[in-house]
């Protein structure tokens, strides 16, 4: 079995979209082995992929993603990568929860706003 993948099995198995993977190559992000037209995504292309899944789901941009990529590859050791991490996810940490509490708000207002309306129906 190689341990590489095609741009469809990159699809299938992570559940993005051919586009998404051009652009990611084309904002450099991934640098797929080209064989003609063909890409082949070996394992340092599927772990960089796995981190920017990550990191979007968490919220972050993809140039933070870019700058996290950017440190792993001038510090193999992830000392300073690792560093940034700990400082960016708890800006971000403090963010999504700050957003959270504002939807808690949110939903709470709704509800009372919902039983008022139920409220007067029962007058």
């Amino acid at each position: 079995m190689s341990n590489r993948l095609s741009l469809k099995e990159m699809c299938a198995r992570f559940d993005v979209t051919p586009r998404t993977l051009r652009h990611y190559e084309y904002i450099e992000l991934l640098m797929p082995e080209r064989v003609g037209r063909s890409r082949f995504y070996g394992p340092r292309e599927i772990a960089r992929l796995k981190l920017i899944l990550r990191g979007r789901r968490f919220g972050f941009q993809l140039e933070e993603v870019r700058q996290w990529l950017l440190l792993y590859d001038a510090d193999p050791k992830n000392r300073v990568q690792t560093e940034t991490w700990i400082e960016v996810s708890g800006r971000q940490i403090a963010e999504l929860e700050a957003r959270r509490d504002e939807l808690q708000e949110t939903i709470e207002d709704l509800k009372a706003l919902r039983q008022v309306s139920i409220d007067s129906l029962n007058d």
